[in-house]
């Protein structure tokens, strides 16, 4: 499994709709489910980000996917960031010329 960060800001029409922000999370996570994908921890944000995810996917066409169908449906513009461990990045960089 790889970890994800999912960065989001609300769209006009997620801001409008926000009294059901939580309750959209809950969907998402239950459509992450479906997918194999773990849902870690979800974050409200202030400042640049709305919303901050962390995931745990099999792999990047997994992810993606998920984050189109969020986007989909209007309520938030994402960002994903692969993310490493400092066990996971140590073999990655020992390889940098």
């Amino acid at each position: 499994m790889a970890t994800y960060i999912m960065l989001g800001t609300f769209t006009d029409q997620g801001i409008h709709n926000i009294k059901d922000t939580a309750q959209r999370a809950n969907a998402m996570q239950a459509a992450a489910k479906k997918m194999g994908i773990t849902v870690k921890d979800v974050y409200w944000t202030l400042g640049q980000y709305d919303i901050a995810v962390v995931y745990d996917a099999p792999d990047d066409a997994t992810m993606t996917t998920l984050a189109l169908s969020i986007g989909a449906q209007g309520n938030v513009r994402t960002q994903i960031l692969p993310a490493f461990t400092e066990k996971e990045i140590a073999p990655i960089v020992s390889k940098a010329v």
